[in-house]
């Protein structure tokens, strides 16, 4: 028995490890991409509008593919789906890095699919395997992602710099094949997982239910400004004078700071009724520091801190809605599955909408004072989403 009792303890930290492992390529393949855009966009002649669309194409796969992940898993497995989800990931990094607008474009689109299934999987996997534990889980695959994002910015001037960027971004191929290697030992699990959801109730219709619009709300409208951010927050800095390699940190900097309320959202959450003032508070933050970006971007870095902790707040949040408002891990991969779509689909909005506008203004004040305003519309739906309710 005590054999026994260590070999499971093994097995969930191993489990848990792989979790964090495949968080971390939730975001650095994607965000890794925008430090680097100035040299894309001069060495294969890509418009404003070319540019934007290469940061908005990844969300705009996500919100395509997010509402069959769910199916996709009853029919391989989560386990077997995430396998294949790092594979695909792993493709897409190489196919971006060829020589060529056409495969930077395709490269992005395998990224995309691979991250949405990844996006829509690991909230209804740690509400399968860990409901006790959710909140405290989903707070760690945030800080994951944060953190492994914050890298990721950081280092891709310098790679780029010594080695150009097509070979600065084919280095990330590292984070999804360590994820592959350390998630193979789960793949025999998937054929419990399918008979256990076979026996569960019947889902609920997340596509008719108010409380599945107000939580995809939130989520999209807090994705809206951070993705802005991620996509245009170095060439915002680099317009003000700010040279690339701070730019570029900078960009790391507000990634890191998504993932510090991961570290206190746990201790947060447990004192709450509910999670209403959370959500408020969350998406004021990054209306104020979207403000404070554009009237004063000397502060650049309290305005990273700050907008990277309201964004990183209001993602655990939504995150962690997906798992509180269900009652089983079918319904929330179904919650997820639509969230996740509708959020990524609103989210892939901003980046173009930013940088056309930027086109008509000449600058980055009226785009960022519209960001800010989207975000006051996010604590409205965070109001409403945060109620202590069930599906």
């Amino acid at each position: 028995m005590k054999k026994l009792t260590k070999n499971n303890n093994w097995a969930t930290v191993s489990l848990i490890a792989a979790i964090l492992l495949v968080a971390m390529n939730l975001r650095v393949p994607f965000t890794g991409v925008a430090p680097v855009l100035p040299w894309i966009q001069h060495d294969l002649s890509l418009s404003t509008t070319a540019v934007g669309l290469l940061t908005s194409l990844p969300l705009l796969v996500f919100a395509a593919f997010s509402p069959f992940a769910a199916s996709i898993a009853a029919r391989f497995g989560l386990e077997r789906t995430l396998l294949g989800a790092l594979g695909v990931i792993a493709a897409g990094v190489l196919i971006r890095s060829v020589d060529s607008v056409w495969t930077l474009y395709s490269g992005t689109v395998f990224i995309g699919a691979g991250i949405a299934l990844g996006n829509v999987l690991l909230p209804s996997l740690i509400k399968r395997d860990f409901p006790a534990h959710l909140v405290s889980l989903t707070g760690a695959y945030s800080i994951t992602m944060g953190a492994a994002g914050a890298i990721g910015s950081a280092a891709v001037i310098p790679l780029t710099q010594a080695w150009g960027w097509r070979a600065a971004l084919a280095m990330f191929v590292i984070v999804p094949l360590v994820a592959l290697l350390a998630w193979l030992p789960q793949w025999n699990k998937q054929g419990n997982a399918v008979g256990a959801a076979k026996h569960q109730a019947p889902g609920v219709a997340v596509w008719r239910s108010p409380l599945a619009w107000q939580v995809s709300l939130f989520m999209g409208l807090n994705a809206m400004p951070f993705y802005i951010a991620v996509g245009w927050l170095p060439t915002i800095l680099m317009e003000h004078g700010i040279s690339a390699t701070a730019a570029g940190s900078l960009h790391g900097t507000l990634q890191l700071a998504t993932a510090v309320p991961g570290l206190l959202m746990a201790a947060i959450l447990r004192r709450m009724k509910d999670q209403r003032a959370a959500a408020v508070i969350a998406s004021s933050m990054s209306a104020i520091s979207l403000v404070g970006l554009m009237l004063a971007p000397s502060l650049a870095l309290l305005w990273a801190v700050l907008l990277g902790f309201g964004c990183g707040a209001s993602m655990i949040l939504g995150l962690t809605f997906i798992g509180l408002r269900t009652t089983n891990a079918r319904d929330a991969a179904a919650l997820s599955g639509m969230a996740q779509c509708i959020g990524y689909l609103m989210a892939a909005a901003g980046p173009m909408m930013l940088g056309g506008l930027h086109d008509v203004f000449g600058g980055w004040a009226t785009p960022l004072l519209l960001a800010s305003m989207i975000t006051l519309l996010g604590a409205w739906a965070g109001m409403l989403a945060g109620r202590a309710v069930h599906l």
